[in-house]
């Protein structure tokens, strides 16, 4: 192919075009950067720098030379309520929304993040107010989520139940555990308002949208009780081991007293003492000790915790055999049992507590609804220990 000379006037105009190009891009940026006051640049170094104290003083500067800085106003609002300074950030979101020149998405926005303000602050009715005018928008998914949270907040489970019900439509992931729990909620606060009726109903209903709730059949095993049905009692708690049977260790006080009740303490130890077989549990070995030790006697209670701890040894179980122990010794070797177990409950008092699964928070005390991070059933019913020591 013969090469044609005139491609060498043309390679000379296509690098001029092209210098050309680039350098109204580059005078397109320097203007633009010209037009933002100097103190927005400043800001942004500060917040790569993590000194927001003085990035926000730089933003705000910013946002009085320029007012039509739109999603600086959306940044400062931002850090505002991050810092805990939700009065400041509301001032800025509400100024936002009285703006006549505010496109319908920057709009939208704006009455988003106001409605967080007011959730951080505490305002509730007024952050419902702000989130349920989102709820046919493109934020529909978020402003859910914090009506969720506010109802959940206010402990009002219906409105809870029907957000819940329209994020799992929503979303497509089940939030039947969420709504079981809710129902439970509803059952607990009729039970305590004297309205048996309504509380199994809405149990039922709990059941109905999740079959593996067992918080359900603990409440309604204490209506039962409660309504002088023991035998009812009984059965509605024993339904729990083809639920989760590790949740067994929360009824098993509940199960050996209304044994006793019925004149059936054998019965219930010896089902207690099967669950411990078949579900270890530090919770279940306590409470079948102390049964075993009031209606058997020491040795009794000391076979049934050495053997425990033969087949899960933990400092916890250590700690109930030395018990045992002091109690079968003669007064001379006590003195010294007493000693070796203090040593041992000391350390043993941190790992007795429970921990969430979400968020890794620990307490002395059982929760079905995580106080740190709010997630539903993220206790299990298992000691820190159990986690951590156990082989």
């Amino acid at each position: 192919m013969e090469f044609e000379y005139w491609w060498l006037l043309a390679f000379p105009l296509f690098f001029g075009l092209g210098w050309l190009a680039a350098r109204i891009d580059i005078k397109h940026l320097l203007l633009e950067s010209r037009a933002l006051p100097r103190s927005y640049f400043k800001g942004l170094n500060f917040l790569l720098n993590e000194q927001q104290d003085k990035a926000i003083e730089a933003f705000i500067e910013a946002v009085q030379i320029d007012p039509e800085t739109v999603e600086l106003h959306f940044a400062l609002g931002s850090l505002f309520r991050r810092r805990g300074e939700t009065e400041r950030a509301i001032r800025m979101h509400r100024n936002l929304l009285e703006r006549s020149d505010l496109g319908p998405e920057q709009r939208l926005r704006s009455l988003l993040e106001l409605g967080q303000d007011y959730l951080k602050a505490g305002l509730l009715d007024r952050a419902e107010e702000a989130f349920s005018k989102l709820r046919d928008s493109p934020h529909r998914g978020d402003a859910l989520k914090y009506l969720l949270d506010i109802y959940q907040q206010e402990k009002d489970w219906g409105k809870a139940i029907g957000v819940a019900t329209e994020l799992e439509r929503e979303s497509g992931q089940s939030w039947q555990k969420e709504i079981a729990s809710y129902y439970c909620e509803l059952a607990a606060f009729d039970a305590t308002h004297s309205r048996p009726k309504e509380a199994k109903e809405n149990l039922a209903r709990a059941l109905a949208a999740n079959r593996k709730c067992v918080r359900a059949n603990i409440v309604l095993g204490d209506l039962k009780l409660a309504a002088g049905d023991p035998a009812g009692a009984i059965e509605a708690w024993k339904s729990i081991e083809q639920q989760q049977p590790t949740y067994l260790a929360l009824v098993a006080q509940r199960l050996l007293e209304t044994y006793r009740t019925l004149g059936l303490t054998e019965e219930g130890l010896t089902l207690l003492c099967g669950y411990l077989a078949s579900y270890p549990s530090l919770d279940l070995l306590d409470v079948a000790f102390q049964s075993t030790l009031e209606a058997q006697g020491a040795e009794a209670a000391y076979k049934l915790v050495k053997d425990e701890l033969r087949r899960n040894p933990t400092l916890l179980g250590l700690d109930k055999l030395l018990e045992a122990q002091i109690l079968a010794a003669p007064p001379e070797r006590r003195q010294d049992l007493e000693l070796v177990k203090n040593l041992i409950h000391g350390h043993t008092r941190r790992l007795a507590r429970y921990r969430c699964e979400n968020c890794g928070f620990k307490a002395r005390q059982f929760y079905w609804h995580c106080p740190a991070c709010g997630g539903w059933e993220t206790y299990p019913p298992r000691r820190t220990e159990e986690f951590e020591l156990s082989p």
